[in-house]
């Protein structure tokens, strides 16, 4: 069972403005020194219909995944997301949980993960361990 514990309201304020102010901060340098380094445009796999843009961004703080505005998935249970290497997925790139089946949407990577040393992006079923679809980057 998790304890609440008060927080004065005056602390809540200045927490609220300091995230604010660090957001704007942060998102704005990235976005206006954003690169786009791939693209690709997705295919179904395993009998799942996926289509819709993907591109990959390098900004000042790491990369960026964006789904575009014309992504969509049929639906799957657990879907997540990750790269590909000449056809074969790399479960040490399985990221992030799908947050939605259609619509645009944007994913930070982890460090760890270099998108240059992939030719795949890869909407993956976790418990079919089946790939949903895959774009191909250029």
């Amino acid at each position: 069972m998790i304890q609440r514990l008060p927080i004065p309201s005056r602390l809540l304020a200045a927490l609220a403005v300091v995230g604010i102010l660090a957001g704007t901060a942060m998102i704005t340098p990235a976005h206006s020194q954003s690169q786009t380094v791939a693209t690709g445009q997705f295919e179904g796999r395993n009998k799942h219909v996926t289509t819709g843009g993907v591109s990959i961004q390098k900004n000042g703080s790491g990369y960026t995944v964006i789904l575009e505005n014309d992504f969509s998935l049929d639906g799957a249970p657990a879907p997540t997301l990750g790269f590909a290497k000449r056809g074969k997925f790399d479960k040490t790139t399985e990221f992030s949980v799908l947050k939605s089946n259609t619509g645009r949407q944007v994913y930070a990577l982890p460090a760890s993960i270099d998108p240059t040393q992939y030719d795949e992006f890869v909407v993956w079923c976790t418990d079919f361990s089946v790939s949903l679809g895959v774009a191909k980057l250029r």
